[in-house]
């Protein structure tokens, strides 16, 4: 997510969580932060980089390679290898990237009105979606999960059309009617089979099934006032979903099939019985969207953030045992809250950290609830899915024979110049190989069937602890 207005010393151009939410990426005007988000205590600083200032940051999953892009150079791509200190290519665009996603098989770049899917394996541009509704704010969201690695980008600049699209076969899927209003937020489930959606007018957030466009959840974020929905995300179990916007209020909804009804006083439970009934008998009388209102499901937990107005994204994950909520903000702080998914209600906030490198002494991170927090369901689930998290922190190995800079053509084309030599061997110290520009060129488009980056190598592209 593009950031600014800051009031730290320095001014926030990004702000993105990893693909599992291990990390926090932070673009500056002097460069770009990486975060371990592996204890709530202390925000331990993995990788700090002082240059140009960089508009996009993202980093894959917990390895060393990151996509960076400086607002210097707004139309380039640069791949890099973060812990070694080495550029893996660089591509150039005819127009602004104004998004960039990646997961363990693809690597999608967004332009306003085009999308360039590139091979993760070697970064040849597999193929390019042109001629996509008008998208300024770069609005895409890509499947973490490699083997339903799904695109969803917006099918239109006047409703709420959803466009989803194989990242693996290179082939349109559906297309989704989710809003009446353009999209202002998408996030794809972890598992790739659920998409959430939310409209410009921020008050209704919906789920649908990716494969057949079914709607599955729906629930109200507020009735009083439309607002400008920042992000939606998923927990990595897929039970939860969260929401923030430009007011003071984060949501979070429980996804799930059989919903308990609590008890009610008995002194109300005529009153909710007799509603009930009367809406149900009525159904059939009442215009769809009155029926809708009671339909819809309402945030089983929230929290209010000491400010609103500001950009903010947030995040669900499991950290120290106990569930939290990730806030961070565009004026240069992350919030870390405890979720109570039993209890619901107002959420406790239990740290707070700035996000410039320094310790605020004023805001120094002090317990707000001294109980310890039990285990929720959600850490059993990740408990018992262990192999596949173990996967996640497994970093990519890159064995790319080439390293090219590549810019496009003016018909749309990507063309190889400048070849710098080898990767692998820049990898490891060799020096570069003195070869023509045709002998680059044939060997980037040579031998497909390799893996040249092997992605659980550790031995090439160590996690980052």
């Amino acid at each position: 997510m593009n950031l600014s207005n800051s009031d730290l010393n320095e001014r926030l151009y990004f702000i993105n969580f990893n693909q599992d939410s291990t990390s926090l990426a932070v673009g500056t005007k002097t460069g770009y932060r990486l975060y371990s988000l592996s204890s709530v205590d202390n925000l331990d600083q993995i990788y700090e980089n002082e240059s140009e200032d960089i508009c996009i940051v993202e980093r894959l999953f917990s390895s060393s390679l990151v996509a960076v892009v400086s607002l210097s150079s707004p139309r380039k791509l640069r791949v890099c290898h973060f812990k070694k200190g080495n550029e893996i290519c660089n591509y150039s665009y005819s127009n602004t990237i104004l998004g960039v996603k990646l997961n363990r098989a693809r690597l999608v770049v967004c332009l306003e009105e085009s999308l360039y899917i590139h091979n993760i394996h070697d970064m040849k541009v597999l193929h390019t979606i042109r001629d996509t509704p008008p998208n300024p704010a770069g609005l895409c969201c890509l499947s973490t999960n490699s083997d339903m690695c799904y695109l969803a980008y917006p099918g239109s600049s006047t409703t709420g059309e959803v466009q989803i699209f194989d990242a693996i076969n290179l082939q349109s899927v559906s297309m989704i009617s989710a809003h009446e209003s353009p999209l202002a937020a998408m996030a794809i489930s972890h598992q790739g089979n659920r998409i959430a959606t939310a409209s410009e007018r921020g008050t209704v957030i919906r789920v649908f099934t990716i494969a057949d466009g079914s709607k599955l959840y729906e629930f109200r974020r507020g009735v009083k006032r439309c607002v400008s929905i920042c992000s939606l995300a998923f927990s990595i179990d897929g039970l939860y979903l969260c929401s923030s916007s430009n007011t003071e209020t984060v949501h979070v909804f429980k996804l799930d099939d059989t919903k308990e009804i609590p008890q009610m006083p008995e002194e109300q439970q005529s009153w909710m019985s007799f509603l009930s009934k009367a809406v149900t008998a009525s159904a059939n009388y009442l215009p769809t969207q009155v029926t809708d209102v009671f339909n819809q499901g309402r945030a089983v937990a929230s929290i209010h953030l000491p400010f609103q107005g500001l950009k903010n994204i947030c995040t669900i994950v499991m950290v120290d045992k106990v569930l939290r909520l990730l806030v961070a903000s565009s004026h240069g702080y992350l919030y870390v809250y405890n979720l109570d998914m039993e209890e619901g209600g107002e959420c406790t906030l239990w740290r707070t950290h700035r996000l410039d490198g320094q310790v605020d002494v004023v805001d120094s991170p002090k317990p707000v609830k001294s109980k310890e927090l039990n285990t929720t369901k959600m850490d059993k689930n990740i408990k018992a899915e262990s192999p596949i998290n173990k996967n996640l922190d497994n970093g990519p190995a890159v064995m790319l024979d080439t390293n090219h800079i590549a810019e496009e053509c003016l018909d749309g084309t990507l063309s190889v110049t400048n070849p710098v030599g080898s990767y692998a061997g820049a990898l490891k110290g060799h020096p570069s190989l003195n070869q023509s520009d045709a002998d680059n060129h044939i060997d980037s488009l040579t031998d497909i069937s390799v893996d040249r980056f092997k992605l659980n190598d550790d031995s090439e592209f160590p996690p980052v602890i």
